[in-house]
């Protein structure tokens, strides 16, 4: 496989703006009260800035439409004199809201300001805010907890020496958060902090017992690739692929709830990474280096893939379904399945539609009997029995021929089938019954799908496709079984995006899509779905 020239570049949406080039909306409220759903709003103070420069400033007097309590305004200054002829909420919003525009929303406290305003736009029966939130006093806390003991605005602007001091006022109060603002930003970027999305996670980031590791993600670039933690033997302990590398790794420190992360980045002393042209690229390279290299914190991709497969044994006069390891010899094959129990699971829903012979008896064409009376599966009406000889191979071919289509080009009429029999037993209140049931048809679409999956991969033979103006070359011939499954699951989750720009084979399926069923214990062969 071979990669063209890479893929454009990402959206700044998905990159994560710069800092510099982030828009910030600094606001600040005054109320009559710390209740938004019976309190008012008597000021509102705004400044837009972006990249250290001053866009616009917002300011009003707000008519909250009842009276301000005297200890509010000892606090603020703000009279029911001042407020009385100022407009109400719903005359002020629209132009507020229209200053906001989609910049990013800051306040010290930010979940204060918010509340009301969200309370007010619920009253004005206007659409509610979507923007990204940024709470300076969240950030403070983070970044200086060891500077100062207190986080009120006024206390860190006298502290840090800001140019503005807060006074109770909106607009004052909205220029000392800038300032806050600005001395924050500066502060994170020691941390490897330089876009918006790093910015917005670093107050639950910084709160990690191994954050100050962050600084080992400073080098990492916002483009596909992948990464691998390493100890300090140069030990690699996990390998993982990310669409966006930085991001992806930065996110263990925050996201993250995975029973050993905390383990394994105590282990970290470095994190190393490889660039891709694009995701299927580093899907490929994240198998191969797990295979390589069998990291102790990966679970999937480290053992040799050991595939199951269900047999429909086509070859003999009365076929039936077995589990073997390989797809040698005729027959109808569904897999690889990734263990016995779910390739088991796969045979069972098949039996459960299509009345197959279970027993193992080898009989003749001529279908001479074998043994004196029906075996068990059939005597319980579960299944078709020729070993006594009544049933002719004539008779059988029909069942065969059902199996055959059920597990090719018609498996939704056996998942219709499961689904039917579930909902029975379920009204019947057979629940473990529906629940193995639902079991054995998600582990059969489960086993459709990685069937059409390699032989999509198998029809391309040799393909150059594009994707975002790259081009990738597939040659399914040098591919291993495993690698084949991660090619056939990318072109799967990609086939609306992708062009063939040489190739014959298509790769779409005039089949239709089998319905969602959710499987216990069938886990994907992918071992691109890594998992610590």
């Amino acid at each position: 496989m071979s990669f063209g020239a890479p893929p454009i570049q990402q959206s700044l949406d998905g990159l994560g703006i710069p800092l510099a080039e982030a828009t910030f909306c600094v606001l600040d409220l005054e109320t009559t009260g710390g209740d938004a759903a019976s309190c008012g709003i008597t000021e509102i103070g705004a400044v837009k800035v972006r990249g250290g420069d001053v866009l616009g400033t917002f300011q009003t007097m707000v008519n909250p439409g009842c009276g301000i309590p005297p200890k509010i305004t000892m606090v603020t200054g703000i009279t029911d004199l001042m407020v009385m002829n100022a407009p109400a909420v719903n005359a002020v919003l629209p132009t507020f809201l229209d200053f906001i525009g989609g910049s990013v929303i800051v306040g010290h406290n930010i979940g204060f300001d918010m509340r009301f305003i969200s309370s007010a736009i619920r009253r004005w029966g206007g659409p509610m805010l979507g923007n990204q939130q940024l709470d300076t006093l969240a950030l403070a806390r983070r970044l200086l907890t060891e500077e100062v003991p207190r986080f009120k605005l006024g206390e860190l602007a006298k502290r840090l020496r800001l140019p503005h001091q807060p006074c109770h006022r909106a607009l004052d109060d909205a220029w000392a958060t800038v300032d806050l603002l600005h001395f924050l930003i500066e502060r994170a970027s020691a941390w490897g902090v330089t876009g918006l999305d790093d910015l917005i996670a670093l107050p639950t980031v910084a709160g990690h017992p191994q954050w100050k590791k962050l600084s080992l993600t400073t080098q990492l670039p916002r483009k596909p690739g992948v990464y691998f933690f390493t100890d300090s033997q140069q030990r690699i302990l996990y390998v993982g692929k990310a669409t966006d590398l930085r991001a992806r790794v930065r996110s263990y420190f925050s996201s993250e709830r995975r029973r050993k992360i905390p383990q394994l980045l105590r282990e970290t002393a470095a994190i190393e990474h490889e660039v891709c042209s694009n995701s299927l690229q580093a899907e490929l390279l994240e198998l191969r280096l797990i295979q390589e290299h069998t990291p102790r914190f990966n679970r999937r991709g480290t053992r040799p893939l050991k595939p199951q497969y269900v047999k429909l044994t086509t070859g003999e006069a009365f076929p039936r379904l077995s589990v073997v390891r390989s797809t040698k010899g005729p027959g109808v094959y569904l897999g690889p399945i990734s263990n016995r129990r779910t390739a088991e699971l796969v045979l069972e829903a098949i039996q459960t539609v299509v009345p197959l012979r279970r027993c193992t008896t080898k009989i003749s064409r001529s279908g001479a009997p074998k043994r004196a009376g029906l075996c068990t599966a059939a005597q319980l009406g579960k299944a078709a029995c020729p070993c006594t000889g009544e049933l002719s191979v004539g008779e059988y071919e029909p069942i065969v021929a059902d199996a055959a289509r059920l597990m090719t080009t018609h498996p939704h009429l056996a998942l219709e089938r499961l689904r039917e029999r579930m909902e029975t037993l379920a009204a019947a209140e057979r629940f473990e019954d529906a629940a193995l049931t639902r079991n054995r048809a998600g582990a059969f679409a489960s086993a459709v799908e990685r069937t059409r999956r390699l032989e999509m991969v198998d029809r391309l033979g040799t393909v150059s496709l594009e994707l975002d103006r790259g081009v990738i070359r597939i040659e399914s011939s040098e591919l291993s079984l495993e690698e084949r499954l991660v090619v056939g699951g990318w072109l799967d989750r990609h086939a609306a995006r992708l062009r063939i720009v040489e190739g014959s084979a298509g790769l779409a399926s005039q089949l239709p899509r089998l319905g969602n069923f959710t499987a216990r214990k069938a886990p994907t062969l992918s071992p691109s779905l890594t998992a610590v």
